[in-house]
């Protein structure tokens, strides 16, 4: 008859003891991948092509004096808008659109944002209100990303040189499934080659992870330079260097990488970069 209120008592005072001491604080870990994600950027990279300049005209209007004022009214800054280099295997003119989203929220609302501003519909209706007959480009291809870790936010390159002069070359790295995908961003992160192009002044825009595009598996990222000869020798150096050596010569990184695209832009007067 007496165990039972012994037994109580017992669990009582234990209860009482581990409230006034608790357990030991848990070292501190590194930080966690959800909260790395939750800090690194999302891009929209949207590529209209055209074939006239009246096209060309009505979209760089319709991006210069409507599109971009509305998007920073939604506290997005930093868009960049590049005209394409042609060249004799690609002439169809082309402008790339770069936007950064703090979150997939703030990219799914801008749409919905943009239909509710009056002086974004007046300033753009040359090109909303385009006829059927007389669209403002052929098509719109729409890409989109994921900083990497190791440069979760997009940066302002340190050019200052005439825009029409610099380089801003886009590359994207297709990969042949989607484990040898991850091992090539992991080449980029873990690896080093993102600290490399620092080290080199790259001038890195950004680095992204493919989420959405129609080359999957892949990765794209931009670095910019002064003019063409100024790329000519950071890539020389970059190949050249003890680091590049060491990591390709490394047997975890390879074929990691099935096709790859060059894309070489200039950016607008009216681009943020």
């Amino acid at each position: 008859m007496k165990t039972v209120p012994f037994l109580s008592l017992l669990l009582a005072t234990l209860v009482l003891t581990n409230c006034g001491n608790p357990q030991p604080e848990v070292a501190e870990t590194p930080e966690s991948t959800e909260t790395v994600a939750q800090t690194r950027e999302f891009y929209q990279l949207k590529i209209y092509s055209f074939s006239s300049e009246s096209q060309i005209a009505t979209t760089d209007d319709y991006l210069q004096h409507a599109y971009m004022p509305a998007v920073k009214k939604q506290g997005i800054q930093n868009i960049g808008v590049f005209k394409f280099i042609t060249n004799e295997k690609d002439t169809v003119p082309k402008t790339y659109v770069l936007t950064p989203f703090q979150s997939m929220e703030q990219f799914l609302a801008l749409e919905n944002q943009l239909n509710a501003d009056a002086e974004y519909a007046q300033a753009g209706s040359a090109y909303i209100d385009a006829p059927y007959d007389n669209p403002p480009y052929d098509h719109i291809e729409s890409i989109l990303l994921q900083a990497f870790t190791d440069m979760p936010i997009m940066e302002t390159p340190k050019l200052d040189g005439p825009r029409a002069e610099r380089i801003y070359e886009l590359r994207s790295y297709e990969s042949p499934t989607e484990k040898l995908y991850s091992n090539k961003v992991d080449m980029f992160n873990a690896g080093g080659e993102v600290t490399l192009f620092d080290r080199l002044d790259f001038n890195a825009v950004f680095y992204g992870e493919v989420i959405s595009g129609s080359r999957m598996p892949n990765l794209m990222y931009m670095t910019t330079h002064a003019d063409m000869a100024k790329r000519d020798k950071n890539w020389e150096a970059f190949v050249d260097s003890p680091e590049w050596k060491a990591l390709t010569a490394m047997t975890k990184y390879e074929n990691n990488v099935s096709h790859a695209d060059i894309w070489f832009l200039y950016p607008t007067e009216y681009s943020d970069y």
